[in-house]
């Protein structure tokens, strides 16, 4: 009678501590980060996936990238962007965003172009600005919806409602050349054709 009450209760000690043991290892000894490693494996996935996206659309995505050249007349040029990608057929076009081009002249004065988005072809060294073209030479500052700079012309074509603030007074055209080479300011009009005018900038300020 002794010995059956003795191993009735080892059995159930023995079964209390088995239910400690599984108990223990369901809820307390499971192993630590667990559920941060799901979450990082998850967000790292999400990720991943949108940068195949953005590969796939646009190619390769690079920032804060820098461009320097100098022109056809010596004069040097400084090309920014915060992000831009290549052309995946003409690997030589680089799609710009944020873009900001200062040209430094000879004479000393310097040329200062920014837009939301650029265009730059990195063999021929034109360029393209677009939306919300802002540019400022000496005291005078120009607004307008486009400009492109050509390497091999030699200008700067400036338009889509073009507004320019000089401490003369303020201006509103079509289009600006600005001749590079020369320093002159072709002003034209194409609506009214009330303005058709040559200036010089070493003699007025652009």
């Amino acid at each position: 009678m002794i010995k059956r009450k003795k191993r009735l209760r080892f059995i159930q000690i023995s079964l209390l501590i088995f239910s400690l043991i599984i108990i223990y290892l369901t809820y307390y000894n499971r192993p630590d980060g667990i559920e941060d490693e799901i979450i990082s494996k998850s967000e790292k996935d999400k990720f991943k996936q949108q940068d195949i996206n953005e590969s796939t659309e646009k190619g390769d995505i690079f920032y804060n990238i820098e461009y320097t050249g100098l022109d056809l007349n010596g004069n040097r040029y400084i090309l920014k962007s915060d992000e831009a990608y290549l052309d995946d057929a003409r690997p030589e076009i680089v799609y710009m965003k944020s873009v900001n081009a200062i040209f430094y002249f000879k004479d000393n004065t310097v040329l200062n172009i920014r837009s939301e988005k650029g265009v730059y072809n990195n063999k021929t060294f034109d360029m393209d600005f677009e939306e919300k073209v802002r540019a400022e030479y000496q005291e005078s500052k120009l607004f307008a919806g486009k400009a492109s700079y050509s390497n091999s012309e030699n200008f700067l074509s400036i338009y889509e409602n073009v507004k320019i603030n000089d401490i003369s007074g303020n201006l509103k055209a079509d289009k600006l050349l600005f001749d590079i080479s020369e320093q002159k300011l072709n002003i034209s009009s194409f609506n009214n054709g009330k303005i058709n005018a040559n200036l010089n900038l070493n003699e007025k300020r652009f």
